[in-house]
C-alpha cells in the first residue's frame, strides 16, 4: 500500500503539477466552421452575433470588424429575409472570421444563405417547420460544404414535446435536440453541433449536462437570453462556468443584451478564469482599502482601456499596499505595488525592479507591458 503523501509525488506522479486545477474536457467529435476547429482538442471557441441590419452591408461588417479584433472566433448574423440572405455573400467575402447564418421560420433562408458561402447554419428545430423542410436544409449543407447547428431554445421547444411534458424541462429540450440529430444521421451529415439554451441557469445546465452523456457531437453553450451586462454575466458566469468546470463545451456564447463585443470579452474572461484559454492581459487587482497607496480602482480602469489592444497572453498585478502586493507580484509577469510617499514597487518576472512614481505610473506600466508582450 503507498503510504507517500501526495505532496512527496512528482508531478508526473500525479498527472499535473497543481491537480485540483485540471479540467478533464469532455470527448467530443471535432467539425469544421469554416476554418475553424470546434470540438475534440481544438481550443474552445468564443463567438457572438451581430444585432445590425444584415442588409446593411456596410453596418454589419464594422460590427464583425470589431469582434474580430476583441477575438471573436466564430461571428453569426440573422438572415431573416431574402436582403439579408443576399447580403450574406458580400459579408462572408469580406469577413476574416467563419459566418454563421441564423435562420428561423423560413427553411428557405438556409438554402440561401449555404449558397451565399456560409460556414454553418444554426436552425431552431421548434420553428424550423416539418421534417421535409429540415431535409432539404440538410441537403443544401451538403451541396454547400458548411456545418450546422441544431439550436434548441426552452422559450420555442415543438408543441407536441409541450404537450408531452407540460413545460420546458431537461428531458424536453434533449429529446428535441436528439430527435433532429437524428435526421441529419440518417442523411449521413454529421458536421453538426448542438445547444440546448434556456433563460434560467438551473435548466440550462441540466439539459446540457443530460445532453453531453446522451451524444459525442460538439456543444454551443450559453444561457440564453441573460439580460443586462452585469446580470448577464452574472447568471452567465454561472452557468457556463458550471459546464466547463464539469469539462461541457466546445464553443461559447455569452448573451448579453449590450454591445456585442462585451459578449467576445466576457467569454475569453470565462475561459481564462478557468485556464481553458488565455488571451490578453489577465489584471490581478485588489478590491483596495484605507491601506492603499494610490487609487486602485481608477488606476485599473484606465490601465485596462489602455490594454486592451493587446491580444498576446500575459499577467499584470496592481496591488494597492505591502500586505499582498508582492506575493502576487511573484507570479505575474508585470506589477506594481503600493507604498509610501507616493511611489511604489514595480516588479518584473516576478521580482522587485525598480521604485516608481505614483505620477507616471499608468504610463510607465503600459509601456512596460507593451514590451513585455513584445517578446511573446
Amino acid at each position: 500500500m503507498d503510504s507517500h503523501h501526495p505532496s512527496d509525488r512528482t508531478p508526473s506522479e500525479l498527472g499535473h503539477v497543481r491537480p485540483w486545477r485540471m479540467i478533464q474536457r469532455r470527448k467530443s467529435r471535432q467539425i469544421m466552421v469554416g476554418k475553424v476547429a470546434v470540438g475534440g482538442d481544438a481550443p474552445i471557441t468564443v463567438q457572438s452575433m451581430t444585432n445590425t441590419k444584415t442588409h446593411d452591408v456596410e453596418g454589419t461588417m464594422a460590427q464583425i470588424r470589431a469582434l474580430e479584433e476583441a477575438g471573436a472566433d466564430i461571428v453569426r448574423v440573422s438572415c431573416p429575409d431574402v436582403e439579408s440572405t443576399q447580403a450574406l455573400k458580400a459579408i462572408v467575402q469580406q469577413s476574416n472570421v467563419p459566418i454563421v447564418a441564423d435562420i428561423h421560420f423560413h427553411y428557405k433562408r438556409a438554402i440561401e444563405a449555404a449558397q451565399a458561402g456560409a460556414a454553418c447554419l444554426r436552425i431552431n428545430p421548434g420553428n424550423i417547420g416539418s421534417a421535409a423542410r429540415v431535409r432539404e436544409v440538410v441537403q443544401a449543407a451538403k451541396d454547400y460544404g458548411c456545418s450546422m447547428r441544431i439550436g434548441v431554445n426552452a422559450g420555442s421547444l415543438e408543441k407536441d414535446l409541450m404537450e408531452k411534458y407540460g413545460e420546458p424541462c431537461p428531458e424536453a429540450m434533449v429529446e428535441s435536440a436528439l430527435f433532429h440529430a437524428n435526421i441529419l444521421r440518417d442523411h449521413d451529415f454529421h458536421e453538426f453541433k448542438i445547444s440546448v439554451k434556456a433563460s434560467d441557469v438551473f435548466l440550462t445546465v441540466a439539459a446540457y449536462t443530460a445532453l453531453a452523456d446522451a451524444i459525442d457531437c460538439p456543444l454551443h453553450i450559453g444561457v440564453t437570453e441573460a439580460g443586462p451586462l452585469r446580470n448577464g454575466t452574472i447568471k452567465s458566469a454561472i452557468g457556463l462556468g458550471n459546464l466547463l468546470w464539469a469539462g461541457i463545451g466546445d464553443t461559447v456564447r455569452v448573451s448579453l443584451a449590450a454591445d456585442p463585443v462585451e459578449e467576445i470579452k466576457v467569454g475569453f474572461d470565462l475561459l481564462k478564469s478557468l485556464g481553458l484559454r488565455h488571451r490578453g492581459v489577465n489584471i490581478i487587482a485588489c478590491p483596495s482599502c484605507a491601506r492603499q497607496g494610490f487609487n486602485v480602482i481608477d488606476t485599473v480602469a484606465k490601465l485596462e482601456e489602455r490594454l486592451a489592444h493587446i491580444a498576446k497572453p500575459m499577467s499584470l498585478s496592481i496591488i494597492g499596499c505591502v500586505v499582498n502586493g508582492p506575493g502576487e507580484a511573484l507570479y505575474t509577469d508585470v506589477g506594481f505595488t503600493g507604498g509610501g510617499a507616493g511611489s511604489g514597487m514595480v516588479y518584473l518576472g516576478g521580482k522587485p525592479d525598480h521604485k516608481l512614481s505614483n505620477d507616471g505610473m499608468i504610463d510607465h506600466i503600459v509601456e512596460l507591458v507593451e514590451a513585455h508582450a513584445a517578446k511573446l
